[in-house]
């Protein structure tokens, strides 16, 4: 099937079909305000909405290098969840309890975003289905059985496993063995969500300058090109764009992430494959994909593709080469040959920030006032809340004006992690380790055997997963 006609890039399919936001003006000159937040994505807007929220008369500025949500809060696959990225090393490293009540937290999160996003009236197309996650191969059905007793260990006691026959009810994905369903997942419309929250933000009172890339942070002080904002607090809230900041290169990694969205589906291909709980879809691959049904009867399919850019460059508006969209597109007709003749109309990629460690954290430094959340790993459009309502407690907390918190006591709070190695060996890491799983899917699908191949198991101990 030829990609000719496929839009590629253009940010994202979500702005596409939403629109891009009317530009918001650029920072003036030099300003002072009480908090200021660099980032306008989910991290950046979440923040500023429970702090304004908590303390009406604080003057907050968000800065925007370009609009808000133009980085992985306009691009992802639409996955609001409750996963988060190294809680696993969290209970190594504080306890089971500890991380425990981070699950725990990230649980009650997915609530609280379609909570409100509804008292705010922003309409993302939000549809709580929960999350599915398939296994197609014996080894990929053994890790999911040890990850289903896992996440129930974590207190997940709502957790259902599924055979085969009850997974196909659910969803018909060729070739799947079983599944685990979680109902803490929902699926949603990015920029709906960005867009919504950017203007709520807005009617609350905090000031937004978009077009104002922010070239360097230091205690006290974002700097521009137009000017100098100087604030007690200043937060990082840029994710995958981190390194373009000063000093900040090998600080998280930006990788890359790419999906495609089909043309609406008719229904006779919609009673082939089901999903009419249209819950978040994924695997147990190395290389997983992620998926949605969306709104107006689209498949919309994400994987890693090309993973990362030498020198930790980020993307140009969502390119996205041509053999990612094919590989991609031969993807979701293994997964569901009946999409075999339908148009792929869309095409883009965007970064996520993955810290040496695979672990999201929330840090602020009382000592500077400087303060940062993210490395998500893929899971920020919940972790960025979560994430954000913690920043709020840690200023108040320091400011005086409230105590601890149980959000400020979670085990990823001011967690430290060592910095990427230099190039050229984080883009010969990175490409190795997914070559790596990629050829350890390849094996697994051929072997009827249930272990993890040893390859992938190599692969995670170098990047540090495990």
């Amino acid at each position: 099937m030829s990609t000719v006609s496929t839009v590629v890039g253009g940010i994202s399919f979500w702005y596409a079909q939403d629109g891009t936001p009317a530009p918001r003006e650029p920072l003036p000159g030099d300003t002072s305000v009480d908090v200021c937040i660099v980032g306008g994505g989910y991290t950046g807007l979440w923040t500023a909405y429970y702090l304004k929220k908590a303390v009406p008369f604080l003057n907050i500025t968000v800065l925007e290098a370009k609009f808000c949500g133009y980085g992985a809060s306009g691009r992802n696959g639409g996955w609001l969840y409750n996963g988060i990225a190294g809680r696993d090393r969290y209970a190594k490293l504080h306890g089971h309890d500890a991380a425990v009540r981070l699950q725990k937290a990230m649980n009650d999160t997915v609530g609280e975003v379609v909570r409100t996003a509804a008292e705010e009236k922003i309409d993302a197309d939000i549809h709580q289905g929960g999350v599915l996650e398939v296994a197609h191969t014996p080894s990929q059905l053994a890790r999911l059985k040890d990850f289903h007793s896992v996440e129930i260990a974590f207190g997940e006691s709502d957790r259902v496993l599924r055979g085969a026959r009850e997974t196909a009810e659910r969803v018909h994905v060729t070739g799947a063995v079983g599944s685990t369903w979680t109902p803490h997942g929902a699926r949603l419309h990015p920029a709906k969500l960005v867009k919504g929250l950017a203007d709520a933000v807005e009617a609350l009172g905090v000031t937004i300058h978009e077009s104002t890339p922010v070239t360097e942070i230091k205690p006290k002080h974002a700097v521009t090109p137009y000017g100098t904002v100087r604030a007690p607090y200043v937060l990082r809230c840029t994710e995958g764009f981190t390194a373009s900041l000063k000093g900040q290169k090998r600080t998280w990694l930006p990788m890359n992430s790419s999906m495609i969205v089909t043309e609406p589906l008719p229904a006779r291909i919609w009673d082939t494959i089901g999903w009419e709980g249209r819950e978040t879809l994924g695997d147990l691959a190395h290389a997983y994909f992620y998926a949605q049904r969306t709104a107006d009867d689209r498949i919309a399919l994400g994987g890693r593709g090309y993973p990362y850019r030498f020198g930790s460059a980020t993307d140009n508006d969502g390119r996205t080469r041509p053999e990612t969209v094919a590989a991609l597109r031969e993807l979701m007709v293994r997964l569901f040959p009946t999409t075999a003749g339908v148009h792929v109309d869309h095409a883009w990629s965007g970064v996520l920030g993955v810290p040496r460690d695979w672990c999201a954290t929330v840090t602020l430094d009382r000592s500077t006032g400087l303060g940062w959340a993210g490395g998500y790993v893929g899971s920020g459009v919940a972790t960025a809340n979560l994430a954000a309502r913690t920043l709020r407690d840690l200023i108040q907390q320091d400011s005086g004006q409230a105590g601890p918190t149980e959000l400020t006591t979670l085990p990823w709070v001011n967690h430290k992690v060592r910095r990427w190695e230099p190039e050229p060996f984080r883009w010969l890491g990175v490409h190795g380790m997914y070559a790596a799983y990629r050829a350890a899917d390849r094996r697994e699908s051929t072997s009827p055997r249930p272990g993890t191949d040893p390859v992938a198991r190599v692969a995670d101990r170098i990047a540090g997963r495990h």
